[in-house]
């Protein structure tokens, strides 16, 4: 039986900041969702959607969109400040139930750089004391969210954030509880921080509960490492293409997640940039149609 279910999301159109006013606006990009084939949806930062839940669920039914998950971003990571990540988890996982999602995306940027200019906000490990509150704050989200919202927390290592690379990814699993949480296997930044993804996939079978597809361009991720540049700032080089443009690739990884036989949402986010208004709908059918070409997707 086939259980790999394929979406996409905002940042696939640019999206990253509710606020930015040179974004796609929000009914054109449902509406080109829709049009690109696509029937899952992952929401993107609070605010861009309406958050109204009845009028939220009406915009999605009148283009026969279904929401895959919701998305937690902009208070930083777990080990800082716990109440805000807190309030911000709450108020994205109340629409995300009432929206009728069962997955929370937690995305802990800002991170350690700042994306303008690349410039360290922090150190790029932790210590001791913070690895312990990462660990600790994160665990009591995941309990949170699924004993009072009856959703399921999957956290995405994310580039320029102190879980990023490989070792950091099997710390962070070997110290949380898999009943509470799990992972957003973001193919395209494990690629860029040079991790193993196909390797995570066998060794926590169990711990994979949600994917973000994407690839990277590896020589500019080389460069950028070698420059000390900061992702978003690789991001504007083109570092993130689509497939099948990149690492990893997308045949084995769509193979070994299909492999798993669990249910599990697949959702395109590709970080394209610059975006043109005009780029991102012909970029999303072409990716779709090769992710459905190579995968073994439920439709």
């Amino acid at each position: 039986m086939r259980r790999l279910r394929l979406g996409s999301c905002p940042d696939s159109w640019g999206v990253w900041y509710a606020d930015d006013p040179a974004q796609t606006p929000w009914a054109r990009f449902l509406d080109e969702l829709a049009s690109a084939g696509y029937r899952w949806l992952e929401l993107g930062p609070y605010g861009y959607l309406p958050t109204d839940p009845a009028r939220l669920a009406d915009e999605l039914a009148a283009r026969g969109l279904r929401c895959a998950a919701g998305t937690v971003g902009g208070v930083g990571g777990p080990h800082r400040d716990l109440p805000a990540v807190l309030a911000e988890t709450r108020r994205v996982a109340a629409l995300t139930a009432a929206a009728g999602g069962r997955n929370l995306v937690f995305v802990p940027v800002p991170g350690y750089r700042d994306d303008a200019t690349g410039g360290y906000l922090e150190a790029a490990t932790l210590g001791p004391d913070q690895w312990r509150a990462l660990l600790d704050n994160t665990g009591t989200l995941g309990r949170m969210v699924f004993e009072e919202y009856g959703l399921n927390l999957r956290f995405h290592p994310h580039a320029d954030y102190q879980v990023e690379n490989q070792d950091q990814i099997e710390r962070f699993l070997d110290g949380t509880d898999p009943r509470f949480v799990s992972l957003c296997l973001d193919t395209g930044h494990l690629a860029y921080r040079r991790a193993d993804v196909l390797g995570l996939i066998r060794k926590y079978p169990d711990r994979v509960g949600y994917v973000h597809l994407k690839q990277m361009d590896p020589e500019l991720a080389l460069r950028a490492e070698a420059e000390d540049l900061a992702f978003a700032q690789a991001v504007r080089l083109g570092v993130s293409v689509a497939p099948p443009a990149g690492a990893p690739p997308m045949p084995e990884v769509l193979a070994a997640l299909a492999a798993l036989g669990a249910d599990l949402f697949c959702v395109v986010e590709q970080d394209m940039y610059p975006v043109d208004p005009d780029v991102p709908l012909p970029i999303a059918v072409r990716t779709r149609r090769y992710l459905e070409e190579t995968g073994d997707f439920d439709t």
